[in-house]
């Protein structure tokens, strides 16, 4: 037997940041994103040999440690022990043996929500394989905590309920780790013309989003009026954003992610930088109307609108800088586990 699964990556479309508590829990947050057919793999295969191993493919990287009903952190496998050590204690249950493989489509750090989708889907495997009485909702929040709370890594809320449940999601966030997840349901001629619209780059960079949402994190808890007045602006520009997708307004689409970008650099320091800011008006110059960072900020993917025919005039400037376009279509379902 063999357990596999599978989470979608996203990218964050507007109000990136105000999932973040403190804000979050004072203000109330709202973001709205869309999960890509880039995916997190997982695959678990049961054992009797009284040992665990993990590895991360791609990586050449594994580990071996004997079964235990709680198992020490080591580098490079805190998700993986995160996920089984708080499985084991929510549930009661004895200790395991299994070989549990982790593969991803995306660098780590590169702002698609990769860290928090490779939780989901380990977690999912999980689920697959011990039948846990766990819904959508459930796996999320259990996913937000392994990870924000567990392994103390800084972060959001939108990336797990984005993996778990897939599509194009307006996500609203408030007190005691509430999220509601509203589905956007869209005409097809909508979601193609935002594909055919959107450019997807990898500024071939990566980055720690720690040091970044700390700083954020930091601005809100000192009351950092600019820092703060740019986050209810955020706020704003998701509601502005759905609007303009339910009402068919894909003119205001470019205008709206321009919008966003301008008031996220307010948010903390760290976000953009002198290589990020050139890519974005290189984009501009050659026809994009707006675009953003995906994810905290600081290096990673970055997404451009091109309305009307000059996508390929946009990613040929832009790709001259030393990073490449990826192609991508979007999905509307989230974690998918199965046995085989």
């Amino acid at each position: 037997m063999i357990i596999r699964s599978k989470a979608p990556l996203r990218i964050g479309l507007a109000g990136g940041g105000t999932d973040v508590s403190p804000y979050s829990d004072l203000y109330g947050g709202a973001i709205l994103n869309a999960t890509i057919n880039l995916y997190a793999y997982a695959s678990l295969e049961p054992t009797d040999d009284g040992q665990i191993e993990f590895v991360i493919d791609g990586q050449n990287k594994q580990i071996k440690l004997k079964s235990d009903s709680e198992l020490p952190m080591h580098e490079g496998f805190e998700l993986f022990i995160g996920v089984y050590n708080r499985v084991i204690k929510q549930f009661n249950l004895k200790p395991l043996s299994f070989r549990l493989t982790s593969f991803i489509e995306a660098p780590q750090g590169s702002g698609l929500g990769t860290s928090s989708t490779i939780v989901v889907s380990l977690l999912g495997a999980f689920v697959e394989w011990l039948k846990l009485p766990l819904g959508k909702y459930d796996i999320a929040h259990l996913a937000y905590d392994i990870e924000r709370i567990d392994l103390k890594m800084a972060g959001g809320k939108q990336d797990q309920y984005a993996a778990t449940f897939g599509g194009i999601n307006f996500l609203e966030f408030s007190a005691n780790d509430k999220v509601i997840v509203n589905p956007l349901q869209l005409k097809s001629k909508i979601v193609n013309e935002l594909e055919f619209s959107l450019l997807l780059y990898f500024t071939s960079t990566q980055r720690l989003s720690a040091g970044i949402i700390n700083e954020q994190v930091k601005n809100v808890n000192e009351k950092n009026t600019k820092s703060i007045e740019a986050m209810h602006n955020l706020k704003e520009q998701a509601q502005q954003m759905k609007d303009a997708l339910l009402r068919e307004e894909l003119s205001k689409f470019g205008e709206i992610l321009h919008f966003g970008w301008q008031n996220k650099k307010q948010m903390a320091q760290s976000i953009s930088n002198h290589f990020i800011d050139e890519i974005y008006q290189n984009a501009i110059n050659h026809g994009a109307t707006g675009g953003k960072i995906s994810g905290a900020g600081g290096g990673g993917f970055m997404f451009f609108y091109c309305p009307g025919v000059t996508k390929n005039k946009v990613a040929h400037a832009i790709q001259s800088m030393g990073g490449n376009c990826q192609p991508f279509k979007f999905t509307q379902q989230g974690l998918i586990t199965w046995t085989i």
